[in-house]
């Protein structure tokens, strides 16, 4: 069981991410809005209003201060966290949804990927655009992430690929293997191994320099949308449509506890970053807040998630009218 449920927004969450030391989670969802909460479920301060719409994807500052944030109407805003307001205009660029973002480890840039097939570099500081577009042959770019030591990108999206692309923005190595649309991605600390998660169902790790295949775990029964690892990296955590979160072990390749089951279907995990807490979020507008700890002793027998499993998946469903449709179905119903 969750130690906390969170709610508050009124449609579904996005993405998610941990703030600091003290417990402090922020969210973005299809209702427009940004909201920063305390671990119990206490919201921090007033939510955070877009008039873009929905906002789809967010990415924090290294020093935590701000937030960028894509919405549904293409443009990226900015955000002062402790103030709680936008700095300057949207940036405008992308002429479709902003599906992904990244800030760069020193801060100097942020990545955006869109379903309008190409990835575009930000000043922080002026909102311009600092480099050519990059078109990335993907289809819709659902995933973007900077390499920890910033000589680096990488992107996956609907063609089924992952591309390393150099600081400058060429196109360093192509990475193929996973059968359906790569939806997240995630690097190791030392940038030597690249994961994935796909609509495949599957995680991938995958060496960086050269693309080689080196692990692929499979339990999840749908789209593996969002990934994080812990702070020592023994654990990835993976969020899945198919309603669980699944803790999966390093060194032995092997998912461990058990399954950690939704309300309903999982857009995003976040890891804490003593690494004690993952929060999750999804269709169901809330947000779950599990002890890692608890989540590793929690063996109650992979036969009761079955069965939880497909009664979920054979249960209908009704996707209300104000959620991104097109984003959805694309990349979940396949």
């Amino acid at each position: 069981m969750p130690q906390h449920i969170i709610e508050g927004h009124s449609n579904c969450i996005w993405s998610l991410a941990h703030l600091g030391t003290d417990g402090i989670i922020m969210s973005t969802s299809q209702d427009s809005s940004i909201r920063q909460w305390k671990r119990d479920g206490e919201p921090v301060g007033k939510p955070l209003n877009s008039k873009g719409g929905g906002i789809t994807s967010m990415a924090v500052s290294p020093d935590e201060r701000m937030a960028i944030c894509g919405s549904v109407d293409g443009r990226l805003r900015l955000w002062n966290i402790k103030e709680g307001s936008m700095i300057g205009d949207p940036w405008e660029g992308h002429n479709a949804t902003v599906m992904c973002l990244d800030w760069s480890r020193n801060s100097l840039e942020i990545a955006s990927g869109s379903e309008d097939g190409t990835i575009r570099r930000w000043n922080p500081d002026t909102g311009r655009q600092i480099a050519p577009v990059i078109q990335t042959s993907h289809g819709w770019v659902h995933a973007i992430k900077y390499s920890p030591q910033g000589d680096k990108f990488i992107s996956g999206g609907t063609d089924n690929a992952i591309r390393v692309w150099s600081r400058k923005g060429r196109l360093l190595i192509e990475i193929k293997g996973h059968d359906h649309a790569v939806s997240s991605l995630c690097w190791s600390k030392d940038g030597a191994h690249i994961f994935s998660g796909s609509d495949d169902a599957t995680i991938r790790k995958w060496r960086a320099i050269d693309g080689q295949e080196l692990v692929v775990l499979r339990g999840h029964t749908h789209s593996v949308l969002s990934l994080c690892l812990t702070p020592d990296e023994s654990y990835i955590v993976s969020g899945s449509y198919d309603c669980f979160i699944r803790i999966w072990d390093l060194k032995t390749n092997q998912a461990v506890g058990d399954p950690l089951l939704h309300d309903d279907r999982l857009f995003a995990v976040a890891m804490s970053r003593d690494g004690k807490y993952i929060a999750s979020a999804g269709l169901d507008k809330k947000i779950y807040v599990w002890s890692l700890e608890a989540a590793l002793k929690r063996v109650v027998g992979a036969d009761d998630g079955d069965v939880k499993l497909k009664e979920r998946l054979t249960q209908p469903r009704v996707v209300r009218q104000s959620i991104v449709r097109s984003l959805i179905f694309s990349r979940m119903f396949r």
